[in-house]
């Protein structure tokens, strides 16, 4: 029998698909390296604002009044929506009136209001101070837990307040805390994009910043909102890690704003 002559005329796309299917890759593969290149950029602009804030503020700690973890998560609750200078004002005799979970717990909340009135929110507070404690004395004792997900399970205690306890009584650091001077410089160092959520920003400088610097740097930039970049007075033009690292802040971009239109309105004197 004749042998049959081979055909070729299917080899043609197969080819031309393998080519494509080459190019394709080399297009995705050379992508690949710029973005790791990105995101190790980020990180090492990160890490530098850190040491920045690290060396600026090396004493850095939390600024609340308390000799044990009870006295921290009762004052981290009054905290909401307050001051720490408030809180620490109110609590030594609130303390020295409730010394440890049971007091509180057989209390009711209009005992403890009058030591805390000065406190926003305070009926509010009163309430969750007592029922937290109910539920730390029935579960476990009267001891405050030492994980994220037993903390959230208490009245008043939301990922914020279970980050303070972790870190500061406990040296754990499960989590970033997250306050309104946090939010706010996330952004204006550029961290985290405008308008993003707390947790959104908590898994943002959780992805960006050594674990184990976490509650440290929390007080750091904390610190450093309360001292320079303030919310309606920011340091951007004096303060050297704003400088640097503040490209982001919305009142730096303002001015800048501003100066531009001024200069477009100037009269050409020519």
């Amino acid at each position: 029998m004749p042998k049959r002559r081979p055909t070729t005329r299917s080899s043609a796309p197969a080819a031309s698909s393998r080519r494509s299917n080459r190019a394709a890759g080399k297009v995705r593969s050379a992508g690949r390296p710029r973005t790791r290149a990105t995101a190790g950029s980020q990180k090492e602009r990160a890490l530098r604002l850190a040491d920045a804030l690290a060396e600026q503020y090396p004493d850095a700690h939390c600024e609340l009044t308390y000799t044990s973890p009870l006295q921290l998560l009762i004052a981290t609750i009054l905290s909401a929506q307050a001051t720490d200078v408030s809180v620490n004002k109110a609590t030594p005799a609130l303390f020295a009136r409730f010394p440890d979970a049971a007091s509180f717990a057989n209390a009711t909340p209009t005992d403890i209001e009058p030591f805390i009135r000065s406190i926003g929110l305070y009926r509010n507070k009163a309430k969750a101070i007592v029922q937290t404690c109910r539920m730390l004395v029935e579960r476990v004792g009267g001891e405050v837990p030492r994980t994220m997900e037993e903390l959230l399970t208490l009245r008043g205690v939301a990922r914020k307040t279970a980050n303070v306890v972790l870190g500061n009584a406990f040296g754990i650091n499960d989590g970033f805390v997250v306050d309104t001077h946090i939010q706010r410089l996330a952004v204006r160092f550029g961290l985290a994009p405008a308008g993003s959520t707390p947790q959104a920003v908590e898994r943002r400088l959780m992805s960006l910043l050594p674990r184990e610097r976490w509650c440290q740097l929390s007080h750091q930039i904390i610190w450093h909102g309360r001292r320079a970049c303030q919310a309606r007075r920011a340091g951007c033009a004096d303060h050297p890690i704003c400088r640097e690292f503040g490209q982001r802040c919305e009142l730096r971009v303002s001015a800048a704003r501003r100066r531009t239109q001024q200069q477009a309105n100037m009269p050409d004197r020519s």
